[in-house]
């Protein structure tokens, strides 16, 4: 497997010139509200460039959180391009393969174009770092490599799709070699698909023959491209000679394969068709080894415990994990990428309102729901005898960590006196676990399998009693949704962004419900739970939405211009009239200020890393996650 090196650059200091251009061109108070992104900001390129004792997922964390860093301050560099009286930036980059080269250095003057291509390019080359240092010969390492030259892949998609086009640089960033590197390491993605495939003893003939085709397809690719262009062929014969020869050697290899494949396994009509798109291959169900099994979990449900709330991210607010935090008064704070959570956070900037206060009226327009109520139940015994029994005391006390997180966090999560925001980050917490140890269920040869009893919301005389875990799941999403209309209650409304924060809040309610509506389908348990009951919870929510955008029309939303809609919203949650189509609004903010302008850089970048290119399945690996992978084990960050 191929991998490839980093671009090295120059250092250089953004903090000076930056924090000189936002007191100069908005305010002293503004440079004050956004100082602590921008130390950020210089210590990430700092520790970018000069550090070279950090180890592969961590160079990943800190080209994350400066990738981030540097979407929030984009729109500085337009103005600094512009003004006289700013001192120039000058970015200076080599070339990954060659900087010796005539051509390998690349240097523009307040171009974050080539900045952040140059950031991409290293996101890509550290995952393809990743993926040949993972041991293939397991499953799990087989999958961390999967996922990690996929994500490679993408990276390079982006940078070849995007970012190359409008920079002048060195032959790495360039358009055909950005392409190249992009069919090169889908290629080996793969490769280990097929690997895996073949190592399961897999039967699907189909699917084993698709990859073939696929691996074929991306390797010629990757190889012709190369050969096409002189100046590209020059270009690797000067830093490894072999890359067109292991190239074209594979490519020939996967040839001879596909056709063995295509004459001995299946009838002509019946080849499918080449596909350009690798997904990853999921672990296979009879995992090798119980860690495996658990991250597998992870992994397949990775989507449910991820908020997806346009706007203003409640995690910038209320989170102990988030790294970057919005604070009382607007102020942008940015954590350390290299210090470990939970973070300090500031929880008064929630505050319910009296009932004299002139916003009582407008919170009688949010209606909370209660929670659900459960019984305490002891994991960590019954799922460490299963392990004991089913596997072996070593294989126990590999996961013990985890299991003792499982365990304390479902206490944790049914304490009253706890703040919202940090009932919120335990919830989540707690359903990421859950997702992990899922492929457990149902615990057949345990003697002790845990059994959970839950309440109804709305009648707590009526009780479920179920070993089945998706009861457990659909529960805490429930309460994740309920708590999330606790929290838009909690809003003061008789200001913008206490507005922005409840309507936030609302979606984020109503994002849990529509994953509750998944899970629900798994189970039969009280009311509360089913589907005909979260899908009128939605439409309260969808109607309290509506209201507040007409209540407070200061802001730019999107639809709902009269109230008339609220009123027919309303009808239908109460007489639960299921043919209502239209999705929950978001609203549309405008920067009104500096720190509004880095808030829209950061949502774009989170858009653009949550798009296939960070894997839920890498993130273990990572040093200051709360689950890690480490020699095999996981270990848990109680």
């Amino acid at each position: 497997m191929l991998s490839i090196p980093l671009k090295k650059s120059d250092p250089v200091d953004l903090y000076r010139p930056l924090r000189y251009l936002v007191a100069r061109k908005y305010s002293e108070s503004d440079a004050q509200s956004v100082e602590s992104i921008l130390e950020t900001l210089n210590k990430c390129r700092s520790d970018m460039v000069g550090r070279g004792d950090l180890s592969l997922p961590m160079q990943r964390d800190c080209l994350i959180h400066y990738f981030k860093c540097l979407c929030m301050v984009d729109p500085l560099f337009t103005a600094i391009s512009s003004d006289s009286h700013s001192d120039p930036i000058v970015f200076v980059w080599y070339d990954a393969f060659y900087s010796e080269h005539e051509n390998g250095v690349s240097s523009q003057r307040n171009s974050i174009q080539l900045e952040k291509a140059a950031v991409l390019f290293n996101l890509g080359a550290i995952y393809s770092q990743i993926g040949a240092s993972c041991d293939r010969t397991t499953a799990l390492g087989r999958h961390l490599a999967m996922d990690a030259f996929n994500a490679a892949a993408k990276f390079f998609s982006e940078l070849w799709k995007v970012f190359a086009k409008d920079i002048s640089a060195t032959l790495d960033l360039t358009l055909l070699f950005t392409e190249t590197l992009h069919h090169l390491f889908s290629a080996q993605a793969s490769e280990l698909k097929l690997q895996q495939q073949l190592h399961d003893n897999n039967n699907a003939a189909r699917s084993a023959l698709q990859q073939h085709i696929i691996a074929v397809s991306f390797k010629s690719r990757a190889y012709d491209l190369i050969l096409s262009d002189s100046a590209a062929t020059e270009h690797v014969f000067s830093f490894d000679r072999t890359w067109i020869t292991h190239c074209y050697q594979k490519m020939k290899f996967f040839r001879v394969e596909a056709c063995q494949r295509r004459s001995s396994i299946l009838p002509k009509s019946q080849l499918p068709k080449t596909s350009s798109l690798v997904q990853s291959c999921p672990l296979d169900h009879d995992a090798e080894s119980v860690t495996e099994k658990l991250v597998s979990g992870s992994c397949s449900r990775a989507d449910l415990s991820i908020p997806k709330v346009d706007g203003i991210d409640l995690d910038l607010i209320l989170s102990e994990y988030s790294p970057f935090k919005i604070m009382e008064g607007g102020k942008l704070v940015a954590n350390p990428w290299d210090m470990p959570p939970p973070y300090p956070t500031n929880f008064s900037i929630l505050s319910p309102p009296s009932p004299s206060s002139s916003s009582s009226s407008s919170s009688s327009l949010i209606l909370a729901f209660p929670f659900k109520k459960s019984e305490p139940l002891d994991f960590y015994e019954s799922l460490r005898n299963y392990f004991v029994l089913k596997y072996s005391e070593s294989m126990a006390e590999r996961v013990e960590g985890l299991l003792q997180m499982l365990n304390k966090l479902r206490g944790e999560m049914l304490r009253d006196d706890l703040s919202l925001p940090m009932r919120r980050d335990c919830l989540i917490r707690y359903l990421k676990c859950l997702c992990m140890i899922e492929p457990l269920f149902p615990m057949t040869t345990s003697p002790n399998p845990p059994i959970f009893i839950w309440y109804d919301a709305f009648n707590p005389q009526q009780d479920s009693s179920q070993h089945n875990i998706h009861l457990e799941k659909a529960s805490v999403l429930f309460n994740l949704g309920a708590l999330s209309t606790h929290i838009a209650l909690s809003c003061d409304l008789t200001n913008t962004f206490g507005q922005r924060m409840a309507i936030d809040a609302l979606n984020d309610a109503s994002h849990w419900f529509l994953k509750l509506t998944h899970e629900a389908e798994k189970t039969s348990a009280t009311i509360d739970l089913s589907i005909s009951c979260v899908q009128m919870l939605r439409e309260i929510l969808t109607a309290q939405i509506a209201e507040l955008e007409c209540k407070f029309p200061g802001s730019r939303y999107i639809s709902f211009s009269a109230a008339s809609p609220v009123l027919n919203l309303s009808r239908r949650a109460l007489h639960r009239l299921w043919s209502m189509k239209s999705k929950t609004r978001r609203f549309k903010f405008t920067c009104i200020d500096v720190s509004h302008k880095f808030l829209r850089g950061y949502c774009e970048a989170q858009s653009l890393l949550s798009e296939g290119c960070l894997p839920p399945c890498l993130d273990l690996l990572s040093e200051a996650g709360p689950v890690m992978i480490k020699d095999g084990n996981l270990v848990a960050n109680l």
